[in-house]
């Protein structure tokens, strides 16, 4: 199987050779299918389609199409998601930090920590 550029998929429709822009993927314990954005990588359950094949999408009768079109000024994650990552990686940090707490004053005070590969160099 190789692997292809999000940009370089083509619709999985027979003989359309237009460029993906949606994918398409069923769940069937709950008679759904979704529509969304292009996948990052092609999986084998789930169908790239073009824009005017995804716009002309129909399920059987029962069946419910989630639709979610993505905008592209909202590429990449948002402030508040970038402030999680950060806060989340500050508070790991500072436990991680208190929990070496004890281990390091036993440590010569030559200014610089050493712990496996990494390297604690004070403020």
């Amino acid at each position: 199987m190789s692997t292809q550029s999000r940009a370089g998929r083509t619709c999985s429709r027979v003989s359309c050779r237009a460029i993906a822009t949606m994918t398409l993927t069923y769940v069937y314990a709950d008679s759904t299918a979704v529509l969304g954005p292009l996948a990052t990588f092609s999986e084998p359950h789930s169908y790239d389609l073009c824009d005017r094949h995804s716009a002309r999408l129909t399920v059987p009768n029962g069946w419910n199409v989630i639709r979610h079109i993505s905008d592209d000024s909202e590429s990449g994650p948002s402030d508040d998601d970038l402030m999680a990552i950060a806060d989340a990686v500050r508070e790991v940090a500072q436990n991680h930090h208190a929990a070496a707490a004890p281990a390091t004053s036993a440590a010569p005070q030559s200014g610089v920590g050493r712990r496996g590969h990494l390297r604690a160099v004070p403020s």
